[in-house]
């Protein structure tokens, strides 16, 4: 697939990494040209740096690999409010919580994701990868990957390359219970950062049968 990735940090390097040695075409495009310059050399395997217009056109999947605070002006860049991710699986990891505290910070019952697809018109948002930090990627450890969406050939998509990073895709449900995925990943984040263990706070309960 052709996946373009928007941001250079510890997200976009463990999930860049993983596609591209999974063979996936990579696109990387950031605030700062030359630190995408610099990460796409570190990812290799062909992954070239370029605009975040160019990340973004002719995709197969574009993820937003930026802060939650930095999201307006990422896609603003990206051209996202003129359609220019139209019909395009557009990941968001992304949680806008309080450091420390894991409040979540947008409005009552509002998601970063639906707050992603206004700015995005015509995108097909998909909720994913927000419930585990970078390095877990970097593992490719076998995790399950909760996911939410309205578009069920963009889950198809996400779906591929959460396998490709060594993930076991789950749909959640539709992109209205992404807040729900947003607010367990504040509880985990307050938990860890109270010293507590976040692992010890959710019972183990056994899968239902099929």
């Amino acid at each position: 697939m052709r996946i373009g990735i928007l941001g250079t940090g510890m997200m976009a390097s463990a999930l860049g990494r993983g596609w591209a040695v999974a063979g996936h075409e990579v696109a990387i495009a950031g605030r700062s040209s030359a630190k995408a310059q610099e990460l796409a050399g570190r990812l290799g395997h062909g992954t070239r740096a370029v605009t975040p217009r160019q990340a973004v056109s002719d995709r197969d999947a574009v993820l937003l690999a930026v802060s939650w605070q930095g999201v307006e002006d990422m896609l603003r860049s990206a051209g996202a409010g003129d359609g220019a991710m139209r019909g395009t699986a557009l990941i968001d990891p992304t949680n806008a919580v309080e450091h420390g505290v894991g409040v979540v910070l947008t409005g009552p019952g509002e998601a970063m994701a639906d707050r992603i697809a206004r700015l995005s018109p015509g995108a097909n948002v998909v909720k994913a990868f927000n419930m585990f930090p970078a390095d877990q990627w970097a593992e490719q450890s076998d995790v399950t990957v909760a996911m939410c969406g309205d578009d069920a050939g963009a889950l198809r998509v996400v779906g591929e390359l959460v396998r490709d990073v060594g993930g076991e895709p789950f749909v959640l449900g539709a992109l209205d219970r992404a807040r729900q995925l947003e607010e367990v990943a504040g509880f985990i984040i307050g938990v860890a950062f109270a010293g507590a263990d976040p692992n010890a706070a959710v019972p183990r309960v056994p899968a239902a049968a099929g």
